[in-house]
């Protein structure tokens, strides 16, 4: 009897070696974060009680920011921040990149739930630099930020931009917010703390769920007077549930169990990257991480490339990737981030994985090669 054919996820989530991320995310990752938990210990209520209150003042403090408010989604929390910076400086515009979160994974909320324009800086081949700030020719009341620039493979301008950004911002009145979703795992890259990194910004997002690990949950930070108007717009965003304490639990959980292990997972990820530019008919973007992350470009086709991939997963159980996103139909990437899953790989069976890797993918380029095609 024949195999059921497995996709790329389900041969992935099948192997003994999954490269990628932390755990599965399954119940467990609660349940674990739960276990030494007093189960008598009181929720919060409507974004008040101690468990809630006591993680968003860590959190402050630890990015040297005034206050905290802890968010269900960077979604909810990034629009709240671009329309409090609209409306104290009467201005319904800002600027980010073409390739931000709000532009292109929120259908449009900003625009229509809040009536905001942006100004689209720089395209997808490069980052925002302070010329293209500087050339803005009409008033923003805020520019938006993104470190690092996850559609780019997680990209980061130099430390002395960003300063020189954030001065010219200052000087000019313009509000600079920090999308900081993965704010804690460039901090190796840069050699500087969040909070030295905060410092530059007006206000400040984090997510507890990519790099942290946790279930879900946000945090949006800044002065009192901005956090105030923020829980304002939280009750009206419908993100005051009553208890938001499984995410907060988890998010506290993992942020203390992983803050300290970011510069491993950065060193690992310039790790892999090598070892994948290594192969014939690959890249990585960038050649060299600057976080945990990375996109790994592949010169072959999705529906070539796929059947490759599972039978190496199924030949040494290294799990190395979930899934592939179509270029063009000659080409095709995906995104690797680094967690806890990478040191439970043993080197040895990792380097065979791609080793086969290459000579497959080789392989094929050949065989493509005398086809004509």
């Amino acid at each position: 009897m024949s195999k059921p054919v497995q996709s790329l996820g389900e041969a992935f989530a099948s192997t003994a070696y999954p490269l990628i991320g932390h755990s599965r995310r399954n119940v467990n990752v609660l349940l674990e974060s739960f276990n030494s938990i007093d189960g008598e210990q009181f929720s919060d209520m409507y974004g008040n009680g101690a468990v809630i209150e006591e993680f968003q003042s860590q959190i402050a403090d630890e990015l040297g920011m005034e206050t905290a408010v802890f968010f269900p989604t960077g979604t909810m929390a990034q629009q709240i921040a671009l329309r409090i910076w609209c409306d104290e400086i009467g201005i319904n515009q800002v600027a980010y990149h073409p390739l931000c979160h709000l532009e292109i994974h929120e259908e449009d909320g900003l625009k229509e739930l809040h009536h905001i324009h942006p100004i689209l800086l720089a395209n997808s081949s490069r980052l925002i630099t302070l010329q293209d700030i500087q050339s803005i020719d009409q008033e923003i009341a805020c520019l938006l930020l993104e470190l690092p620039q996850r559609e780019m493979g997680g990209q980061l301008p130099a430390f002395e931009e960003l300063v020189a950004i954030s001065a010219y911002c200052r000087a000019k009145g313009i509000k600079l917010h920090l999308d900081g979703a993965r704010l804690f795992e460039i901090t190796p890259y840069y050699k500087k703390s969040a909070a030295e990194i905060c410092s530059l910004f007006d206000s400040v997002y984090v997510s507890f769920y990519k790099g942290i690990g946790g279930i879900a949950g946000a945090m949006l930070l800044g002065s009192k007077e901005f956090t105030t108007k923020s829980k304002v717009w939280k009750r009206r965003h419908g993100g005051d549930l009553i208890s938001l304490y499984p995410y907060i639990i988890s998010s506290q959980y993992y942020y203390n169990q992983r803050i300290d292990k970011m510069e491993r997972y950065y060193n690992e990820a310039v790790e892999l990257a090598a070892m994948y530019n290594q192969c014939p008919g690959i890249n990585t973007r960038p050649e060299v991480p600057v976080s945990n992350m990375f996109h790994v470009h592949f010169e072959i086709e999705i529906d070539k490339l796929e059947p490759i991939l599972i039978d190496i997963y199924e030949q040494t159980g290294v799990g190395l990737i979930s899934y592939l996103v179509d270029e063009e139909g000659l080409r095709c990437r995906t995104e690797i981030s680094i967690g806890e899953r990478y040191r439970e790989v043993p080197l040895d069976i990792l380097r065979e994985a791609l080793a086969l890797l290459g000579e497959k993918l080789e392989k094929a380029t050949k065989h493509k090669s005398e086809q004509g095609e």
